[in-house]
Parts: structure tokens; sequence; C-alpha cells
């Protein structure tokens, strides 16, 4: 089988338009979460992370003058955008030639173009927008990818879960490349659903935390460039190794209460990597710091036996970015291995899950050579993957 590398990231974000960039915030302790109030978003104040949108409209022009492109801003949506500056700051300093029949497309989103079906927007996009192969279709086009893109959209676990699939693809020899982004945006249908579940946090959420009270919705992208040739005369890789993918099989909405089933997936990511469990040097958890979400993943590792190895979530940071999570976060794991540095986990003041978890509270400066990544989402759904730095 052959090895995939992860040769380029980033992240776009409240806290910034590059994988650097946030790390670089991370570092800080910095918060994109916010205290906001938008009638188009909900009649509601919200702790809500949001992309700046002047600085997003004028990097968007840059992009259109280098690519020499007729399309005008307006002729795209917000999400088709934010996933365009996301994939060209990716490979923009990478030999990868979309027109390459070896590279594929990879799009990960929950709810794609949701925004459109708002009254201010029928009217100026054709309806079919809405539709995600429409979606991944406008970011195919802009770059020329020769390839059909590959949509992965399985709530939560989507990012990771696209991760999992293109790199099976690339093991397989079918391609050698696969630039897989994920994007999703804040949006009144997005919001209102998760207002009608009551679990929205009315302050910046806090993973893990014993006083958590919801989550905390944001919006941004992610991009993770993979290939079986790293290509670049380096002697430090990081490569996506195993991956796996369960489900609860419990409820609609609410999560297993054993957690098994978490760890099932976490088991055989390590499995499917030749990894042993006392081999990982953090978790990267799902973390939404809904009661029962942080609940179940927190008896997953402990199941795993990994109660021990430093673990956060990240969404403390930029909140939960949905389809683009998995992807943002896992840029966020490679920022990681690359500076030796596990972050803090965001909004924890004192551990909800003594002996179970060890949450960072604190960034710690260490080698990190092996990571794990876990998702969770809706209809039971559980994704784990691991990371290793070569």
């Amino acid at each position: 089988m052959k090895a995939v590398y992860a040769i380029s990231e980033n992240i776009i974000s409240a806290l910034g338009f590059t994988a650097s960039g946030n790390a670089e915030a991370l570092l800080s302790g910095k918060t994109g979460i916010r205290i906001h109030h938008d009638e188009k978003l909900s009649s509601n104040k919200l702790a809500i992370s949001l992309v700046d949108t002047q600085e997003m409209e004028r990097k968007f022009e840059l992009i259109l003058k280098q690519n020499k492109k007729e399309q005008q801003p307006s002729f795209f949506t917000r999400l088709e955008k934010l996933l365009i500056l996301s994939v060209s700051d990716a490979i923009q300093n990478l030999p990868v030639r979309p027109d390459n029949k070896k590279v594929i497309l990879v799009l990960s989103t929950t709810k794609g173009n949701i925004d459109l079906l708002e009254d201010r927007f029928t009217a100026k996009f054709d309806h079919k927008r809405v539709y995600l192969w429409a979606l991944a279709s406008v970011v195919k086009d802009f770059f020329g990818f020769a390839n059909t893109p590959l949509i992965i959209s399985n709530a939560c676990i989507s990012g990771v879960m696209a991760l999992i699939a293109a790199s099976r693809l690339l093991r397989s020899g079918k391609y050698e490349t696969a630039v897989v982004a994920g994007g999703d945006i804040a949006t009144e249908f997005v919001i209102s659903g998760f207002q009608s579940f009551q679990a929205l946090s009315p302050e910046p959420c806090k993973p893990f935390d014993l006083s958590r009270k919801g989550l905390s919705l944001g919006e941004g992208c992610g991009t993770i460039v993979l290939s079986t040739n790293p290509g670049d005369g380096k002697t430090e890789h990081i490569l996506v190794m195993g991956g796996s993918v369960s489900n609860d099989a419990n409820h609609i909405s609410g999560p297993s209460r054993t957690g098994e089933e978490l760890s099932m997936a976490i088991n055989k990511s390590l499995e499917d990597s030749g990894i042993e469990y006392t081999a990982v040097d953090f978790i990267n958890a799902h973390g939404t710091a809904t009661p029962f979400n942080d609940e179940m993943e927190a008896k997953a590792v402990s199941l795993s036996k990994m109660d021990k190895v430093p673990l956060n979530s990240f969404k403390g940071y930029w909140g939960h970015t949905l389809g683009a999570s998995g992807l943002m976060e896992s840029a966020a794991i490679i920022q990681s291995m690359k500076l030796n540095r596990v972050f803090s986990s965001a909004g924890l003041e004192v551990s909800g899950f003594p002996g179970m978890i060890n949450v960072v509270s604190e960034t710690i400066f260490k080698p990190v050579n092996t990571c794990l990544k876990t998702a969770s989402g809706f209809g039971g759904c559980n994704a784990a993957l691991v990371f290793q730095k070569t």
C-alpha cells in the first residue's frame, strides 16, 4: 500500500486566513468567538465565530485577478468564495495540476449553499446552486479540475471522513493527489436548528468543562492536500495513517451513552495504522461542549485506554464549523506536529471528567509525533484518524 502524505494545509476562520496565522492565534490563546446580534442570522444575541467579510471580499477580488477570471465577485456565494480562497492558499506553492487525471477534489460540507434558501438570495442565484453537486462544480470549474469531485456529507464527521476516503483512494493507486476541502457557513437555517435543540451556549463554549452550557457555532473552511509523493526534499513529513468510521445506531441526534462505538472507531483506526495506543502523543477530540457529546467522548477515550494522553478541543477557538470542522482541526493538528506544541483547550477552567481524560489547560511544548483525531455527529456517526510524523 502506498504511503499518503499531508503536504499542505489551510485554515480560514475568524482567527485568520492561513494555517500558520490560525496556529499563532491558538498559541496566544485567542478566541474568535464573539457575541453578535445580526437579525439576518437570529433575533437573539449569539456567541458565534464569523469570518471577516471585508477581508474575505478583498482577498477574493485578488484571487479573481490573479486567475484572470471573467466573473464578478457577486457571481459566487459566500461559501464558494471561502472554499476557493482556502484551496488557492493550500495549492499555491505546490506543483499540483488540477487538470491532471491523477488529481481529485474531495469536498466536505453538511449544508453547502443553504443560505440560498433565504428570500434575499432567491432572485440572485439559480436555485440549483443550493445542491451540493452545484457547489462542487463551481469550485471544480474555477480551478479546472479534470475529474468529477467527490462529495462527502455525513453530518459532523464529514471532514474526517473526507480525509479517510481520500487517503484510501490514494493508497489504491487510483489517484496520486487529493485536494480535500471542507466548508460551512453560519446561516439562519443552521442557527435555528441548533436553537430548537436548545444546544447553543449563551457564552463562548467550554469543551469538557464542568460548567459547559452548550456549543458555539462557527463558520470557516479548511483544505489539506494529500499526495503519495512528498516531493519536496524535506527530512520531516506528516503521514495520514489509518482511519475508521462507526455508528451508534442509538438516536437521530443524541450520541451513544456508553462511548463504545466511538471507542471502536478509535481502536480500528489504530489497528489500521499499525500503531499501539501507547504511541499516541495527543488526541484532538470533537469536543462540542454539549453535555452528552463530551461525556460520550470521555467514556470512549477512557475505554480505549488513553485516559492519560493529552487531549484538546479547538471549538473554543472558532466554534463548531460543521462540515469544515474535521478539515480545520486536522490542519491544526498538522501545525501542532510541525511546531511540537499541544495547543490548550480553550474555555477549560475545571475538567468535567477528572480521571477519564487528560484535557490540556495550557499549551504543552513537547515532541508531537503521533496524533489521533476523533469526530462524532448526528445520526450516531463516529470517525477516527491517525496522523504520524516521520
